[in-house]
């Protein structure tokens, strides 16, 4: 417990304090935000605790991951890193919506290895209300969706390594998705665990694919580029931290 504290807080202030020190009003916006959420998420005081209540547990995440993490980190870059304008471009608006969808199918799945004590303490999750079985086959084709029409769009793309990289990169999702689908015991809390921890290996994985793609067609950065100066990687410390 001690030791969780102690890395929570000194990542959670090394990251504010690196945000400071650029003097970037979206970062510092954006990291303000998501520790506020992330407590109100976490921390067990009264009208807090937000993850054992579904809609406030849901909104948290794609708040956070879908919306604050995309806009804040974008806008931070174009204007206080590129010394661009703020455009907010369709590219930006379709990762925010393929990430607050995937937010939204974690959001749920997390509660089913927890149905059973969820409803020991009177919690009153998605999963228990609607069931295991039906809450699993809403978020395995909700993610479905997801990489079915990030395939599509890549494939429109007019930059040959874009169309490659989303192709390959959400075709191989969904096929990694299937086939843990195809083995999940709801029975079993370890196997409904294991898929929850799957998922969020690939929404780490899809997001790099999507930030991969965003790159090269519409920032074109290039990290020895005379443009940029150390603190580009420096900037990248605020978000691994």
């Amino acid at each position: 417990m001690g030791t969780g504290l102690a890395i929570t807080l000194t990542l959670s202030l090394t990251s504010l304090a690196i945000a400071l020190s650029l003097q970037s009003p979206p970062l510092i916006f954006g990291l303000i935000v998501w520790f506020l959420l992330g407590t109100a998420y976490s921390v067990d005081l009264p009208f807090l605790r937000w993850k054992k209540k579904p809609f406030l547990a849901g909104m948290c995440m794609v708040t956070v991951f879908g919306l604050v993490y995309q806009f804040s980190f974008f806008i931070h870059f174009q204007k206080y890193v590129l010394g661009r304008p703020v455009v907010i471009t369709r590219p930006l608006i379709f990762a925010a919506a393929i990430i607050s969808t995937i937010s939204a199918v974690m959001s749920l799945l997390k509660d089913i290895p927890d149905e059973d004590g969820d409803k020991q303490f009177g919690f009153q999750s998605i999963s228990s209300k609607l069931g295991k079985e039906n809450v699993l086959r809403l978020c395995v084709y909700a993610l479905f969706f997801a990489y079915g029409v990030s395939v599509i769009v890549g494939a429109s793309s007019s930059f040959q390594l874009v169309k490659l990289v989303s192709i390959i990169g959400h075709s191989t999702l969904a096929f990694l998705l299937w086939l843990r689908a195809q083995t999940v015991d709801l029975s079993n809390n370890a196997s409904t665990y294991s898929f929850y921890m799957f998922i969020w290996k690939a929404s780490v994985i899809d997001l790099f694919n999507l930030m991969f793609e965003f790159e090269i067609k519409f920032t074109q950065v290039r990290l020895f580029s005379s443009r940029l100066t150390s603190n580009y990687f420096v900037e990248f410390a605020v978000v691994l931290c």
